[in-house]
């Protein structure tokens, strides 16, 4: 993208500015001055760890053309100053203004809440796609358009980074968006350079605690989406308690529900290993529809595709159609296919209320036995660890403890703290051996390996294996070091009796 702006032009009537010195011509802008070309405008973030503001001798140094900081300079600079009341705002404001207003004429939807995200926007995805659409989404696995893929560094990118590869998707053919909008980017002002159509609301569960303090400012976070939205542009699950506030503050917002009488509900539902058969109605039209989604709660995550959908005009038939030609979601209950008629599933859940979720959404499923295998990451929330345990030990015949992402944290202190939430169940601690002969219980192998491969070793025909935690992500974080791993690989090489790969020297620095 060659353009360029003059700054006053990027500033104009964006409330909360102050411009100190001259004007300057903007010719990209970036908030990292690591990677800050001449001719770019600096965003000194206020920052948790580290704030922006010391970073301004190098943005200087490498040519930044104006500065956009938080607070008056104490001394003059050699190049104009935009002092903001809020930086990151401002930043969203202007970069929407510098990549010209990307999302102005196309379908945008934002889905926030704890769980669900994913796989909603895979389930929309393919319904616009059966609508003659050709949607861009960015979320938890990747952003992507058509055949541009790019794993994704954060659920929400920085607004820049958001806008920029927009316009770049935008070009390439994308003519809607589909968007999992995090806590974090609605607390961030991330998001704020987009024009929401739709915004969807599907739960929330405790999360994020460690960054949002509390539930309720973890909530007001969520709910930012929805003032950026017409007040009718919602759409709400009625089945959690937050999604009836919501519905109760934007009264117009489009209700959907598994259980109430809602425009957008269920009348009937078969739900077994193939996955899911439902009778909807939507208003006073019921129609029949098919998915291989496994687990019962993703009935809920269907409703709020049909509800999104229905919302946009999209008929009936093309949403069922779309419903039912949606891919596996990666590492959302996916199946790992092996030749002992074991069903074996890999899913991302890694906090209590979701394990909680997809256990119970399987407890319908016939199982001989069911094996649960589950970590937790380090250098987040230890509160939801012991939680964690006892959800999986609860819902399972053996539940295989082991680690996770422990970053910089000690494993075995991780592996503690679960062990107990799981000793407060009731059940008992076992040795490999009790586990190995068929008893109920726990057991803990911390390498996360060596737990995949005892698991496959016991689970015969008929058994339900369920690896939790890490879904469709491809590394594993010890110390600061990512190393490539797997749930899913090594599910399909302990199936098939093979040795592990030896591990690559080119391990890349997290």
């Amino acid at each position: 993208m060659n353009k360029s702006f003059q700054l006053r032009t990027l500033i104009a009537e964006i409330p909360g500015l102050l411009t100190c010195g001259k004007d300057a011509v903007i010719s990209g802008l970036t908030c990292d001055s690591r990677r800050l070309k001449s001719g770019e405008l600096f965003f000194a973030l206020p920052g948790v760890n580290c704030d922006g503001h010391e970073y301004i001798a190098a943005a200087l140094d490498a040519g930044a053309a104006a500065l956009v900081v938080a607070r008056e300079p104490e001394k003059k600079y050699p190049v104009p100053v935009v002092v903001a009341a809020n930086v990151r705002l401002a930043m969203a404001q202007i970069a929407q203004r510098f990549y010209g207003n990307p999302t102005a004429d196309i379908p945008v939807i934002g889905v926030t809440g704890t769980n669900g995200k994913t796989t909603i926007s895979y389930l929309l995805e393919s319904i616009l796609k059966a609508a003659g659409y050709a949607p861009a989404v960015f979320g938890t696995v990747d952003y992507r358009f058509a055949d541009h893929q790019i794993p994704a560094s954060h659920t929400t990118p920085e607004s820049i980074e958001l806008l920029s590869l927009i316009t770049d998707f935008r070009a390439a053919g994308a003519d809607a968006i589909i968007m999992e909008v995090s806590s974090h980017a609605l607390a961030q002002y991330r998001v704020d350079g987009i024009c929401f159509d739709t915004a969807i609301f599907t739960n929330l569960t405790p999360e994020h605690l460690d960054y949002h303090g509390n539930m309720d400012a973890y909530f007001a976070s969520k709910a930012r989406l929805f003032e950026l939205v017409a007040s009718d542009a919602g759409v709400v699950n009625l089945d959690d308690s937050y999604g009836v506030w919501l519905k109760e503050k934007y009264p117009e917002a489009l209700g959907f529900s598994r259980g109430e009488k809602t425009v957008v509900g269920i009348q009937n539902l078969v739900s077994d290993a193939s996955g899911q058969k439902l009778t909807l109605n939507i208003e006073s039209e019921t129609f029949t529809l098919r998915s291989s989604l496994v687990g019962d709660f993703n009935v809920s995550n269907i409703l709020a595709a049909v509800a999104a959908a229905h919302r946009l005009g999209i008929d009936s038939a093309t949403i069922c159609r779309g419903i039912e030609q949606a891919p596996q979601v990666p590492g959302r209950l996916e199946r790992v296919d092996n030749s002992r008629g074991v069903l074996a599933l890999v899913d991302y859940a890694h906090t209590s209320d979701a394990l909680s979720q997809v256990l119970g959404g399987l407890a319908g499923i016939k199982a001989s036995r069911r094996i649960t295998l589950v970590g937790c990451g380090g250098d987040r929330d230890p509160k939801k660890r012991p939680l964690m345990a006892a959800a999986a030990v609860k819902a399972s015949d053996l539940t295989i403890l082991t680690s996770d992402n422990p970053r910089t944290e000690d494993p075995l202190l991780i592996l503690e703290q679960m062990r107990q939430g799981a000793l407060e169940t009731a059940e008992q601690e076992l040795a490999l051996a009790q586990a190995s002969a068929g008893v109920p219980g726990f057991v803990i192998i911390p390498d996360r390996r060596k737990a995949i491969e005892f698991a496959v070793g016991l689970a015969q025909e008929g058994d339900l294996l369920l690896v939790a935690g890490k879904g469709h992500e491809d590394y594993q974080i010890l110390g600061t070091t990512r190393v490539h791993f797997d749930d899913r690989e090594e599910l399909r090489r302990a199936f098939a009796g093979e040795m592990p790969e030896k591990e690559s020297d080119d391990e890349v620095r997290s």
